[in-house]
């Protein structure tokens, strides 16, 4: 623990948070941050912050992968595309169910802590990986940043929402994409606890801006106009009937057009476990893709199909609509603005929400979700807080 002197607040700061204002002061401590990442979303937001934070003198960032994404599609090939810092831990914990998974994560991550002993624990999104970081390091009395803070779904079956709240309650500093999730966590009463809620905007836009100059095909072959998809949500390919009322569903949609549908590793182990004939099928799948193919498919697609968060925004930014495959979503101005459309899972009105978008006019006239520079303003409200040495 760090001791300061002739150190003064900057506005909005609680008395925890230290900041470089004095002039008087020379001499400052360093700053070691941990970063959890597990899955493809975190990697994606992680490229850009890990930049932003690379560029402010006396930090050090020390990456913890807990490998909850393990194929090199869904993870290896993002640190290399994006050129993230290469994680200092390897934890390859994966295919558990969500209590032991979270359970055997936060042992790893806890002993990891102590020896590093950081001054932040950077967390990202809403996955088991980012709640395991976030409940360890607050057992060890250490501060937690959360990048994406704010979201709702309102449905708590899914383990998203749940780690969401969790994650929400116990930050110190809560980042939120929006202004409807900054107002979320107003509601909730995070200010009165103590934390500090900061309007930074979303990184996934920092990311499409700075990536999309550099998309590259996939290997597959596509078709000259075709409907993207993807989905890999457990209460969608966990329960056998659901499953196969979407898969029904992107049957019926290939008499419109194409469907081409990287297809996720639990979603593919779903398929094989009721017998669905992938090789057979009228759906084109292939091999889960980097993050620079998916936005080639973005960009080249007519229409997103999907039950991702992540590619809800991701659709956004690359202007084309979405249908997404849930009854609820945690990205609420998609939907008001009509750029997102949630549907849920039966079969006929999946197909008639294709049919009535697929031929719209891609208009994007709002902009949502920050000006592009949610990295910065993260790296430099973290780096505000490197104190002097006492």
């Amino acid at each position: 623990m760090h001791t300061y002197k002739n150190c003064t607040f900057a506005p909005g700061f609680s008395g925890s948070f230290w900041t470089r204002l004095d002039p008087t002061v020379n001499s400052y401590q360093s700053m070691k941050i941990v970063t959890i990442l597990g899955a493809r979303p975190q990697f994606i937001k992680a490229s850009v912050v890990s930049y932003a934070l690379s560029q402010h003198d006396g930090i050090q960032e020390v990456v913890v992968h807990t490998g909850q994404h393990f194929d090199r599609n869904m993870s290896q090939l993002f640190f290399e595309e994006m050129r993230i810092p290469e994680p200092a831990y390897q934890l390859g914990i994966h295919g558990l169910p969500h209590g032991a998974l979270t359970g055997r994560m936060m042992e790893r991550i806890e002993e990891i802590l102590m020896r590093e002993q950081p001054d932040w624990v950077l967390v990202y999104g809403d996955t088991d990986s980012k709640l395991a970081g976030a409940l360890a390091a607050k057992k060890l009395h250490l501060r937690v940043a959360h990048v994406e803070a704010g979201l709702r779904s309102y449905n708590e079956a899914m383990p998203e929402e749940i780690n969401r709240i969790l994650t929400d309650r116990i930050s110190d500093l809560l980042f939120c994409p929006s202004e409807a999730a900054a107002n979320q966590l107003r509601n909730e009463g995070r200010l009165a606890d103590g934390a500090r809620i900061v309007m930074s905007g979303d990184v996934m836009k920092d990311a499409a801006a700075r990536f999309a100059p550099l998309m590259k095909a996939p290997a597959a072959a596509l078709p000259d106009r075709y409907i993207l998809c993807t989905f890999h949500r457990a209460e969608n390919v966990d329960n056998p009937q659901t499953l196969k009322q979407l898969l029904y569903a992107l049957e019926l949609t290939c008499n419109t057009l194409p469907v081409v549908c990287p297809l996720h590793p639990h979603t593919r182990k779903s398929m094989e476990a009721i017998g669905y004939p992938i090789e057979k099928s009228p759906i084109r799948f292939i091999e889960p893709v980097g993050y620079l193919e998916m936005l080639y498919l973005l960009n080249h697609s007519a229409l997103v199909m999907t039950d991702s968060g992540g590619l809800q925004k991701e659709a956004y930014y690359m202007r084309k609509y979405c249908v997404t495959m849930r009854n609820e979503t945690e990205w609420t101005e998609l939907a008001g603005c009509g750029y997102n459309h949630v549907i849920g899972t039966e079969p006929m009105n999946i197909l008639q929400t294709v049919l009535n978008l697929i031929d719209v006019p891609p208009v994007f006239p709002i902009a949502l979700y920050g000006d592009g520079h949610a990295a910065e303003i993260i790296a430099r409200t973290i780096a505000a807080t490197i104190g002097p040495v006492a």
